[in-house]
């Protein structure tokens, strides 16, 4: 049974995901703060971390890369809107995604879901094939068709595929995509990076200005939904 942390000090909120979460087939333990959450995963390394970014005590970033210390689960984080700054140093510190507050347990699962998908499957088998009503990707030879015809993508548009597809379904920081794709200075390409995602939406998507499969997260990163 996948055992998840759920780090969380308002009482409510903690007890609702408790109770939905096991409801689902979890194992659930808890923690109010930031140094319960290290004790418990300490004592007992879980598959999965929800984690509120306003725990107190250890919170934020910080707790991220203690925790990330501690085990490579996937983290995904619960956050107020506003957060923006603290949500992108907690992703660079190593989580995997996060849900705004308020949210509702659909979502919540569907980030979860795909983040324990993703550690359980690892980069050891890739996905070579990818398809969707509006476009198929050939990642094995490098090919891509929409409405039954070939599209050329470009080399780099090809490796932001490669980097969406690895993470599938969550979300990838704006810097991770900047350091794979564009290597130790990819941090100076923030503008290629958004033009080449805006080149692949209108090759790939039907509705390029409405994109269903590339997602973008302001100010935070993208994410492929296919």
């Amino acid at each position: 049974m996948t055992r998840l942390l759920v780090v969380e000090d308002e009482p409510q909120i903690r007890r609702a995901l408790s109770v939905d979460l096991r409801a689902r087939g979890y194992r659930i333990d808890v923690a109010a703060s930031g140094e319960e959450a290290l004790q418990r995963a300490a004592a007992d390394i879980p598959d999965g971390v929800v984690l509120d970014l306003d725990v107190p005590g250890v919170r934020g970033a910080d707790l991220v890369r203690a925790l990330r210390a501690l085990t490579a689960a996937p983290i995904v984080l619960l956050s107020a809107r506003d957060q923006e700054r603290d949500k992108v140093a907690a992703l660079d510190a190593g989580a995997d995604d996060y849900v705004a507050k308020p949210f509702g347990m659909a979502e919540l699962l569907a980030r979860l879901e795909a983040a324990l998908e993703g550690a359980a499957s690892g980069d050891e088998h890739p996905v070579a094939w990818v398809e969707t009503p509006d476009f198929v990707l050939d990642l094995a030879t490098r090919r891509a068709y929409a409405g039954g015809e070939e599209v050329p993508l470009t080399s780099t548009e090809w490796h932001l595929v490669e980097v969406l597809m690895r993470y599938r379904g969550r979300l990838v920081p704006e810097r991770r995509l900047l350091q794979e794709v564009w290597g130790p200075r990819g941090e100076e390409e923030p503008n290629s990076l958004r033009r080449s995602m805006a080149q692949l939406r209108g090759k790939l998507e039907s509705d390029p200005t409405r994109p269903s499969y590339f997602l973008s997260e302001p100010g935070l990163g993208y994410r492929l939904v296919a």
